[in-house]
C-alpha cells in the first residue's frame, strides 16, 4: 500500500509539471502544424505506444463492446473536445493565458456534480469561488489584461472555446473515474488516447488539414515532446493517479499547471506579462482554492460518527 501511494504521488507530480510545460509545446507546434492533426497525431501515436506498454504488462483489450464504447466516448470528451479546444485556441491565445483559462476546470466539475443524480448542491462558498474565478477570466480578456492594450475579440473567443473544452474534460474525467473500474489502467489510457486521436485525425483530414501539414525542427521537437511526455507519460500518470488518489488531492494540479505555463511562456516565448494579468492569475487561483476547499469545509462541519474507520488507501 505504501509503495502504491508513493507511485501515485509520483504520477501526480509528473502531471503537475509535465502538463504545465505542454502549453508551451502546443504554442510552438501550432506555428506550422494544423491544430486537428497536431492533436490527432499526438494522441494516435501516443495511444499506440501505450498499447505496446500495456501488452508488455500482460494487459488485454476488453471484450465487452459497451466498455469499449464507453472508453471511446471518454477519449472523445478528453481528447477531441478537451485537449483540442486548447490547441485550437493557442493558435492566437498565449500559452500562459490558455493555462489560466483551463484553471477554471474545477468550476465545471462542481456544476457537473450538481447535475449528477444525488450530487451535492453548490454551496455559498463554491458559488463565491466560481464568481471570483470567472472574474479573473474577465480581467484577462479586458483591455490591458491580454496581448494588447485594447479589447481582443479573438482572446475572448479563445476563452469561450477553452471553457467548453474544460467542461468536456471534466465530464470525461468523471466518467473515467466512476464508470471504468475493471479495465487495466494502462490499457484504459491507451484506448482513450488512441480512439480520441483517431476521431480528431479523421475530422482533420476531412477538412483538408493534411495539405497544410508542415514541420520545422522547432515544431517537430515540440510535437515529439507532446507525444512522448505530454501523452504517453503524463496522460497515463493522470489515469493512474486518478484511480489511486482522492479527487480533492488530485485536482490540486490545477494550481501548478498554470503557474508553470505562465513562467515558461514569459521566459521562452517572451509572452506579455502585465500587472493586470498577474492579478488575474491570483484571482483565478483564489477562486479555484475556494471551490476546492468548500467540500472539505463542509465535511469538517458535519458530525463524525463514533466508529473506527480504516485509513483511506489513497
Amino acid at each position: 500500500m505504501k509503495h502504491e501511494r508513493t507511485v501515485a504521488y509520483t504520477a501526480f507530480a509528473i502531471v503537475c509539471i509535465v502538463w504545465g510545460t505542454t502549453y508551451l509545446g502546443i504554442r510552438i507546434a501550432v506555428e506550422t502544424i494544423p491544430p486537428l492533426l497536431l492533436t490527432g497525431f499526438r494522441y494516435t501515436v501516443g495511444g499506440l505506444l501505450l498499447f505496446g506498454i500495456a501488452k508488455m504488462r500482460g494487459e488485454s483489450i476488453p471484450r465487452d463492446w459497451r466498455v469499449l464504447a464507453n472508453l471511446t466516448f471518454i477519449g472523445f470528451l478528453m481528447v477531441a473536445l478537451g485537449n483540442l479546444s486548447v490547441v485550437w485556441a493557442e493558435q492566437w491565445v498565449p500559452s500562459g493565458m490558455a493555462a489560466l483559462f483551463v484553471a477554471t476546470a474545477p468550476f465545471w466539475a462542481a456544476i457537473l456534480e450538481l447535475l449528477r443524480r444525488g450530487g451535492e448542491r453548490i454551496s455559498a462558498r463554491t458559488g463565491m469561488g466560481m464568481a471570483v474565478g470567472f472574474l479573473g477570466v474577465a480581467m484577462l480578456v479586458m483591455p490591458g489584461g491580454g496581448t494588447t492594450g485594447r479589447f481582443d475579440t479573438k482572446l475572448l473567443l479563445g476563452a469561450v472555446i477553452i471553457q467548453v473544452g474544460s467542461l468536456g474534460w471534466q465530464y470525461g474525467t468523471a466518467r473515467g473515474k466512476y464508470t471504468v473500474k475493471d479495465v487495466p489502467l494502462v490499457m484504459s489510457a491507451a484506448i482513450q488516447t488512441f480512439t480520441g486521436g483517431v476521431i480528431v485525425d479523421v475530422v482533420g483530414f476531412a477538412i483538408g488539414e493534411g495539405a497544410r501539414w508542415h514541420t520545422t525542427p522547432r515544431t517537430l521537437t515540440a510535437l515529439l515532446y507532446l507525444t512522448l511526455f505530454g501523452t504517453v507519460i503524463a496522460y497515463s500518470a493522470y489515469v493512474f493517479a486518478l484511480h489511486h488518489m482522492q479527487t480533492t488531492k488530485m485536482s490540486l494540479y490545477a494550481y501548478v499547471n498554470p503557474v508553470v505555463a505562465v513562467i515558461l511562456g514569459w521566459l521562452v516565448l517572451d509572452e506579455r506579462l502585465t500587472a493586470l494579468s498577474i492579478a488575474a492569475m491570483v484571482v483565478i487561483l483564489s477562486g479555484v482554492a475556494l471551490v476546492q476547499t468548500a467540500g472539505r469545509a463542509k465535511k469538517q462541519l458535519e458530525p463524525v460518527p463514533e466508529v473506527i474507520v480504516e485509513e483511506d488507501a489513497a
